[in-house]
C-alpha cells in the first residue's frame, strides 16, 4: 500500500486538510468562498476586451426595438387618418403607413440579425476564455488543492457552470434587455399618446417590480442549492467511473446506486423547488397584468364613447399594453437564467480566486551549470521541518546532504514521512520552516520550467494519457526526437515489448494505459524520465505494485535511468535498496538510521531487522 500524506500524520495530529476536510473547512462544501467584488470582477474581465462588439450589440438591439415599437402608431395614424383621408379618396396616409411597417420590419429583423450574430461571437468568446481560464488555473494550482478539490467539482465548474452562464449569455441577457428597452419605448410612447392611461400603465409596475424582487430573492437561494446538487451528481458519477475496478470487486454497484439515486432525488426536488417558484411567479404577474389592461381599456372605451379619445389612439394603447405585459414571464425566465449563471459564476469566481500554495518566485533563479557526463546535483535539506496547516506536524526539523550522484534509498514503516521527503524535494509543498537547496539555490527560487527539468518524480502508479506510446515517452521533452525516444526505450529495455505492439511505438496506450500491462507501464515511465534527463531523479514506490518478473524488469531499468544522477528511492520492497549507494530509515518524521546497504544490513539497527523480515520472507 502506498505512503500517502494521510498516513504520514502522526498519532493524535489534528485532521488535516490535505488528506480529507476537516470540520468547517471550505474544501468540504461544493462553492470555495470567492473575495467581495471577485464575481463582478471577473465578468469585467471577460467582458472588458469585447467592449466594441457589446457595444455594437446593444446599438444593435436599440435600434430593433425602436423599429419593431413603430408599428402601434402606424395603426393608430391610420385609424385616426388613413381611414378618413379614405373616404375622400386620399390613398395616400394608408400607403405611407403600408410603406411604413414593411421598413419597419425589415429593419427589425436586419436589426435583430446583427445583434444575434455579434452576440453570439462576444458569448462564444467569452465562454472560450473562460473555459480556457478554469483549465489553466487548475492546472496551476498546488498539488494540495487538487488533493482537497475533488476533480469532479472541476468538471461541474468548467461544464454545468459554465453552461449556466452561457443560457444566460446567449438568451437571458437579450431577454432582459429588449424588456428594459420594450418598457422605456412603450411608456414614453403611453404617456405621449394619453398621459391619464400612460401614467396608469406605469403605475402598475409598481406591484409588478415588487413580485420580481421577491421572485429574485427566493429563487436566488433555491439556484444556488440547484448548482450545488448537480455538481454532487457529477462527483458521484466521476468518483464511481474512475473507481469501477474496486466498485466491481467489492460489489459497491447496489450501495453506490442508492447513493446516486439519493442524491438525484435531492437534484429532482430542488429543481422541483425552482418550478415551483416560477409557477408563483407567472401566476401572480399575470393577475396583475390582465388587472391592469381590464381597468385600462374599460376605461379608455368609456372615454371613446363620450368623444375624450380618438378610436386610433385607444387601439394603439390596446397593442402597446400587449407589448408591455407580455415579456413579464420571459423576465421571470430570465431571472431563472441570472439567478443559475449568478450562483455558477460565483463560483466559479472562488476557485479562480485560489492561489497557488506553491507560488512561482518573484525572481527566478538557474541552476549553475555542470559537467554533463556526471548530470546529478546536489540535495540539502536545511533546518527542514514540515507541518499541515491544522498543526499535524509530519518532519520534525533535520538536516539532511546528498552528494550529486549518489542514490539513496528511504525505508520505513507506513507513516514515518518518506513520501512527504520525497514531496519536499519535488516541490510539491514548502517547508513550514527552512530551505531544500538544490546545488546551493533553493527550490523556491527556481522557475518551474527550471525545476522540472533539474527534479522528475516518478510514482507507483506511472500515470500515463491517453495517445501514443511515443507521446507519453516525450512528454518530459516534447521537442524530442523519434529517435530519441525509441533510444531511451531500448536503453531501458521497453524496446521489444513496445516493438509488439499493433502500432508499435504508435499504439494508443488508451485511457491510464490500460492497454498495456502495470509492468510495461513502469518502463514507459522509466523511458520517459530517461528522456527528461533530469539531475535529481525521486523514484516513489516504483516497484511496489508489480509482480516479481516486472518488479526484474523495472529493476534492470533502474539501473540505467539512475546512474550518474542523484536519486532519491522510496521502497517498501527492500529488493530496491540493493541498488542504492545510502540507505536512510525513517520513524516518525526523523532519520533513525544511514548508512551503506551493507553497513546497516549487518548491523542490529531497525533496518537488519527489517531485512531478516524480508529475507524470511522470500524464502
Amino acid at each position: 500500500m502506498s505512503t500517502t500524506v494521510e498516513d504520514e500524520r502522526p498519532a493524535g495530529a489534528e485532521p488535516d486538510p490535505v488528506a480529507g476536510p476537516a470540520a468547517g473547512d471550505p474544501f468540504d462544501r461544493d462553492a470555495l468562498p470567492a473575495p467581495p467584488g471577485a464575481t463582478g470582477a471577473l465578468l469585467r474581465s471577460l467582458l472588458g476586451p469585447r467592449r466594441a462588439l457589446v457595444c455594437l450589440a446593444a446599438l444593435l438591439l436599440l435600434l430593433q426595438q425602436a423599429a419593431a415599437q413603430a408599428g402601434p402608431l402606424l395603426v393608430a395614424y391610420a385609424i385616426d387618418r388613413g381611414v378618413p383621408a379614405l373616404r375622400r379618396d386620399d390613398y395616400g396616409p394608408l400607403i405611407a403607413v403600408a410603406v411604413g411597417y414593411a421598413l419597419c420590419s425589415v429593419g427589425s429583423g436586419a436589426f435583430q440579425y446583427g445583434f444575434i450574430r455579434t452576440s453570439a461571437r462576444v458569448n462564444q468568446d467569452v465562454l472560450l476564455d473562460l473555459r480556457g481560464r478554469i483549465f489553466r488555473h487548475a492546472q496551476a494550482l498546488s498539488v494540495d488543492f487538487h488533493e482537497r478539490y475533488s476533480s469532479g467539482r472541476l468538471i461541474s465548474r468548467s461544464t454545468t457552470d459554465v453552461e449556466s452562464l452561457r443560457e444566460l449569455l446567449s438568451e437571458g441577457l437579450q431577454e432582459l434587455i429588449a424588456v428594459v428597452l420594450a418598457f422605456v419605448y412603450i411608456s414614453a410612447m403611453l404617456l405621449w399618446l394619453d398621459l391619464g392611461m400612460g401614467g396608469l400603465a406605469v403605475v402598475s409596475f409598481v406591484p409588478l417590480y415588487l413580485l420580481v424582487r421577491l421572485y429574485q430573492r427566493r429563487v436566488g437561494v433555491v439556484f444556488s442549492s440547484r448548482s450545488t446538487a448537480i455538481a454532487s451528481v457529477i462527483v458521484k458519477f466521476a468518483e464511481t467511473m474512475n473507481g469501477i475496478r474496486p466498485v466491481r470487486a467489492f460489489r459497491r454497484e447496489r450501495a453506490n446506486d442508492a447513493e446516486f439515486r439519493a442524491l438525484n432525488r435531492h437534484h429532482e426536488r430542488v429543481n422541483g423547488d425552482a418550478m415551483l417558484e416560477m409557477a408563483r411567479y407567472v401566476v401572480g404577474s399575470r393577475l396583475v397584468a390582465n388587472t391592469a389592461v381590464a381597468g385600462i381599456v374599460l376605461w379608455g372605451a368609456y372615454r371613446v364613447a363620450g368623444g375624450t379619445l380618438a378610436l386610433g389612439v385607444l387601439a394603439a394603447v390596446v397593442l402597446y399594453l400587449r407589448r408591455l405585459y407580455d415579456p413579464i414571464d420571459r423576465l421571470g425566465m430570465f431571472l431563472n437564467s441570472y439567478q443559475s449563471a449568478g450562483a455558477s459564476l460565483e463560483k466559479i469566481a472562488g476557485l479562480l480566486a485560489q492561489t497557488p500554495t506553491v507560488p512561482e518566485p518573484a525572481v527566478s533563479r538557474e541552476l549553475p551549470a555542470h559537467d554533463s557526463d556526471h548530470p546529478g546535483r546536489e540535495v540539502v535539506f536545511e533546518d527542514v521541518r514540515f507541518a499541515y496547516r491544522t498543526g499535524g506536524e509530519v518532519l520534525p526539523r533535520f538536516g539532511l546532504r546528498l552528494p550529486a550522484g549518489q542514490t539513496v534509498a528511504v525505508v520505513g514503516s507506513t507513516g514515518a514521512g518518506k513520501s512527504t521527503l520525497a514531496k519536499l524535494l519535488a516541490r510539491f509543498y514548502d517547508p513550514t520552516e527552512g530551505r531544500v537547496l538544490l546545488d546551493g539555490v533553493d527550490l523556491r527560487d527556481l522557475a518551474v520550467p527550471e525545476l522540472r527539468r533539474g527534479v522528475v518524480m516518478v510514482t507507483q502508479e506511472a500515470f500515463l494519457f491517453s495517445g501514443t506510446v511515443a507521446e507519453n515517452i516525450a512528454i518530459g521533452r516534447p521537442d524530442a526526437t523519434r529517435a530519441e525516444i525509441e533510444q531511451a526505450a531500448k536503453a531501458i529495455g521497453a524496446h521489444d515489448f513496445i516493438s509488439a505492439l499493433p502500432d508499435g511505438y504508435d499504439t494508443d496506450v488508451r485511457k491510464r494505459g490500460g492497454r498495456i500491462s502495470a509492468g510495461q507501464r513502469q518502463l514507459v515511465a522509466f523511458a520517459r524520465a530517461l528522456l527528461a534527463d533530469p539531475a535529481v531523479l525521486i523514484l516513489d514506490e516504483a516497484t511496489s505494485s508489480l509482480d516479481i518478473p516486472g518488479e526484474r524488469a523495472v529493476q534492470r531499468a533502474m539501473h540505467t535511468v539512475l546512474r550518474g544522477r542523484t536519486a532519491v528511492v522510496i521502497a517498501h520492497r527492500l529488493s530496491t535498496v540493493q541498488i542504492a549507494d545510502r540507505v536512510l530509515v525513517m520513524e516518525g518524521g526523523r532519520i533513525v538510521e544511514d548508512g551503506s546497504p551493507t553497513e546497516l544490513t549487518t548491523g542490529t539497527g531497525r533496518f537488519a531487522d527489517l531485512h531478516r523480515a524480508w529475507r524470511e520472507s522470500v524464502v
